[in-house]
């Protein structure tokens, strides 16, 4: 079969998976006893089993199925969920996301599994060789007859909650009890003969022996199921005796209640038990049941819930959705040249019908906008893993909280965004969040708190990285910017913090995997530059640190302030512009050689933009300084004249131009003229 038709769903659905998969690790192993949770790991592990054999990759369904074995002790009861147990998992999970990147980036670098298989494995032995841990009571009946040994089959709690939503929707539970002929030559396909047959009839939840038995004939003669189905005991058990080499059939109803009732009350019984068995939990029949009916047996009760809630949605190819933008970008340019044609020659006649234009090529800039705009939950849904990872590798406690997850933020954004987060969070638990002796002497918690915080500014998103840690330490910063030859003097406590964003900055003497070889932060400052955001810092000894980013809310089409520059059109975004204020001489002051201005009781910097870009002034210009706002900074910007708002589209300026830092692309005008956008972040 070509398979390469689906190579992109397949990357994209077992990405998707994974990180369903890592989620839900993570939560289980706070709630180990959520069997509804169990049961969604226990499906999308199957689902992606089942892809990767389809494609092809037999080694990721193999690594799969082992860890499907593992879940299935969960689900028996014989294994318990601890940390050790779901650090196996994860690992398991960042081999099987390797293999996916490698698929998906051509590599044909093989990802060894030898030693997680092996890992998964001795947690899987261990499971087995402490089945009867918590004495008797759970032991299965068995009775003898003359057909040999019977196995009444015990449902675990797991089942009893499938079992009672299936028979609210009004599905029946039977235990079917199959003996075949001694005389039977090929007992597997005999079996799977009876499987296909019941599967008509409806969802197999359970059996004794296991499919894996079955396949290997490692069985006697009788096969014992539990059934969901609509149809009735005689139907049934004439179907399966019209199956050759099938001896006798016994159905009978499984009373859910009694089975409930019979858990609570060994429970409690066993309460003494379980708290000396601390590490495994009893086995609930003598084989493992791990059937692969478990990703189906949610399937029936659910059928009417799922199709309710599907939606109609439909994946694109994201280089189209560029196209798309480009298209309606292009859209935005004509209109506004179609706009100053008509202005200039005054034909009213074309006014009503631009204007109709104006209105349905807004519309559309809206909605392709909204196309590409993602929830940060797609970045931010990754970090809880990690935190759980760094809280074991340095032997802290630390709760990671996230708020505002579902701020949208251009897909352009999107895609940057991870690295610099990944930054400033493994900053604040490797530096930020102290060990828990030196926490509980401060006073504090010893469980260190880290927030990661989104929401919208105006045509800002902004991103918060909080810690309740010892801060930035000031005379640590001071000192090594001596050593780099900074001067600090006169600079707020602040300033110096933000210091740390320069090149090759690290207060860290030990170099470790997490931090600390002074390369961290000077990308974070480099990665929001380049998206046209700013960071700042802002600290407190012993109080915790906060990393702000200000980031725009899309990367094409701006609404822009259009200045004069000595004889220069430039265009300054308006998400930056606090006021524009008219100039005059007698505003402006000298500090430490520096122009600054004041106003309203304020002292903001001047940057004069004619000088600052080495454009000629003319002299009967009239100035304007415009304030504004990048980060925690404020500074004027003199222009020399004022053409109005108009929204524009940005363009890069390609490989030639990319060396120019106080511009971010340019734009063409209505009346055919490129005009460069000054990149304010940049020149502040």
């Amino acid at each position: 079969m070509d398979t390469s038709q689906y190579m992109s769903m397949f990357l994209e659905e077992s990405m998707d998976n994974l990180q369903t998969l890592n989620e839900s690790l993570l939560q289980l192993e706070q709630e180990p006893e959520n069997i509804d949770k169990l049961n969604e790991i226990f499906r999308v592990a199957h689902t992606i089993k089942g892809m990767a054999a389809t494609m092809g990759f037999n080694e990721m369904a193999e690594l799969t199925h082992k860890m499907e074995d593992v879940l299935s002790e969960f689900r028996e009861g014989k294994l318990k969920v601890t940390q050790k147990v779901v650090t196996v998992l994860f690992k398991c999970l960042d081999t099987l996301e390797q293999m996916v990147n490698n698929i998906s980036d051509g590599v044909e670098d093989e990802v060894s599994i030898v030693d997680i298989m092996n890992e998964l494995e001795t947690i899987k032995e261990f499971a087995d060789e402490n089945p009867q841990m918590e004495g008797k009571a759970e032991e299965p009946v068995k009775e003898e007859s003359a057909a040999g040994k019977k196995v009444n089959i015990e449902l675990n709690e797991y089942d009893i909650n499938v079992v009672k939503q299936a028979e609210d929707k009004g599905f029946k539970c039977y235990q079917i009890k199959i003996f075949l002929s001694e005389n039977t030559l090929l007992k597997s396909a005999r079996a799977f003969l009876v499987f296909k047959n019941l599967e008509d009839f409806g969802e197999i939840i359970k059996s004794v022996p296991s499919t894996e038995d079955i396949e290997n004939e490692n069985f006697d003669f009788e096969i014992d199921l539990i059934l969901l189905s609509t149809k009735e005991k005689d139907d049934i058990s004439n179907s399966l005796m019209n199956i050759s080499e099938v001896d006798r059939v016994s159905v009978t109803d499984v009373d859910v209640k009694q089975e409930k009732a019979k858990r609570i009350e060994e429970k409690s019984k066993d309460d003494e038990v379980k708290a000396k068995a601390h590490e495994q939990k009893p086995a609930i029949q003598p084989k493992p049941a791990a059937t692969n009916a478990p990703a189906k047996s949610a399937k029936a009760p659910h059928k009417e819930a799922a199709h309710k809630k599907a939606h109609q949605s439909v994946r694109v190819d994201l280089e189209r959705l560029d196209k798309f933008m480009n298209m309606v970008s292009e859209l935005v340019i004509h209109r506004t040249r179609l706009e100053q044609i008509s202005s200039n020659y005054k034909l009213n006649d074309l006014n009503e019908t631009l204007e109709q234009v104006a209105r349905t090529t807004s519309d559309l800039q809206d909605l392709v906008m909204k196309i590409r705009m993602l929830p940060v939950d797609t970045v931010f849904n990754r970090f809880p893993r990690m935190i759980r990872d760094l809280s074991v590798e340095l032997d802290k406690e630390m709760e990671l909280i996230i708020q505002g997850s579902e701020t949208e933020l251009d897909r352009t954004v999107i895609d940057e965004i991870g690295e610099p987060l990944i930054h400033l969070l493994r900053n604040a638990a490797d530096h930020g969040v102290e060990p828990k002796e030196e926490r509980l002497a401060k006073g504090k918690s010893e469980v260190g708190k880290i927030k990661l915080i989104a929401y919208q500014e105006g045509t800002k998103a902004v991103i918060k990285v909080e810690d309740d840690g010892s801060g930035v330490p000031v005379d640590k910063v001071k000192a090594k910017a001596e050593r780099l030859g900074i001067n600090t003097e006169g600079m707020s406590d602040n300033d110096i913090r933000n210091l740390i964003f320069m090149q090759g900055f690290s207060t860290n003497e030990q170099v470790t995997d997490i931090s600390g070889r002074g390369v961290g932060m000077d990308v974070v400052k480099t990665k929001i530059s380049a998206l046209g955001g700013t960071v700042d810092l802002i600290s407190e000894k012993d109080k915790g640190s906060s990393f702000i980013i200000r980031l725009p809310l899309t990367l094409q089409i701006i609404q822009a302030l259009l200045v004069k520059v000595g004889t220069e059109t430039m265009a300054i975004s308006l998400g930056y512009i606090d006021r524009v204020i008219d100039y005059s001489d007698d505003l402006v002051k000298m500090t430490n050689n520096k122009e600054v201005i004041i106003h309203n009781g304020n002292v903001t910097p001047l940057v004069r933009l004619s000088n600052r870009l080495n454009l000629t002034k003319e002299d009967s210009a009239k100035n304007y300084i415009v304030i504004v706002n990048v980060g925690e900074k404020t500074v004027g910007l003199m222009v020399d004249g004022l053409f109005g708002q108009k929204e524009i589209v940005i363009k890069p300026l390609g490989k030639t131009l990319q060396g120019l830092k106080e511009y971010i692309g340019a734009t063409i005008l209505g009346d055919g003229l490129v005009t460069l956008i000054l990149d304010v972040a940049a020149l502040v």
